[in-house]
């Protein structure tokens, strides 16, 4: 017997989450690096949007599968593309994630992640020193980068412990993605947020594509991203980590 599929529901007005949500799996699927839930189709009423996805049955990685991970993870960025960002705009949780392509990706990280996140903690009511410190932090990007060259990898782009388990056989799984092309660091930085990846899973995918000199120092600067986002979703004392992180990433550059 067939299993009853996932079905992920938003009101209509938030379909545009689905439908992109639908796209950055088919993205990941297509590669053949890892494994998805497939995307069994799309619908809406006059209330609400569905999404139906395969259902998986899920378990939590194991040290094994966190090597699997590892691999499978590095072979997902080595699919590039000839800009960063994506051909359309999606989320990341509840929040709009502009995607528009860019060759630079110092100007991209600046503009569609940080300066985005940052205009909209302003209009959430978050002004003052984040806004004067995140400020000079923009400046500053460059000194970050200096002989760092990232390709634009695809990414699963919300890739945190909540976003990943393992089949039965342990062959890993992702879900939730929030995909766009851009440096595998971000990806990698992300993982280390909140836990939830083993020390097998960063072993393995050293070994399959080690990390540029700098990766350490340049994870703040990628993780910052998600922290804004959490204030911007849940505000409480995510205001704090933002500003210390802030004020580390300007210490490291003398600012």
């Amino acid at each position: 017997m067939a299993s009853v599929p996932f079905l992920k529901r938003l009101p209509l007005a938030e379909r545009w989450r689905l439908a992109a949500e639908a796209d950055g799996l088919a993205r990941i699927a297509a590669t053949g690096a890892i494994r998805v839930p497939r995307v069994l189709g799309e619908g809406a009423n006059r209330t609400e949007a569905w999404l139906e996805l395969e259902r998986l049955e899920l378990h939590p990685a194991d040290g094994a599968s966190d090597a699997r991970m590892g691999a499978a993870l590095a072979r997902l960025h080595a699919t590039t593309a000839g800009e960063f960002g994506l051909e359309r705009d999606n989320a990341i949780g509840a929040t709009a994630q502009p995607n528009a392509p860019a060759h630079d990706w110092i100007d991209f990280w600046r503009e569609r992640r940080l300066r985005f996140q940052l205009e909209l903690a302003a209009r959430n009511g978050h002004g003052g020193r984040l806004q004067e410190r995140g400020g000079r932090l923009l400046e500053s990007l460059p000194a970050f980068f200096e002989g760092h060259r990232p390709q634009p990898s695809l990414l699963h782009g919300d890739l945190w412990g909540g976003n990943r388990a393992m089949l039965a056989d342990g062959t890993p799984v992702v879900f939730d993605p929030a995909a766009y092309h851009g440096d595998r660091e971000a990806e990698l930085a992300m993982t280390r947020l909140f836990g939830g990846f083993g020390p097998r899973f960063y072993a393995t995918y050293e070994r399959a594509w080690p990390l540029a000199s700098g990766a350490a120092e340049r994870r703040e600067l990628y993780n910052l991203y998600h922290v804004l986002n959490h204030l911007n979703l849940f505000g409480g004392g995510y205001r704090a980590q933002a500003d210390a992180m802030i004020d580390r990433l300007l210490a490291a550059v003398g600012r």
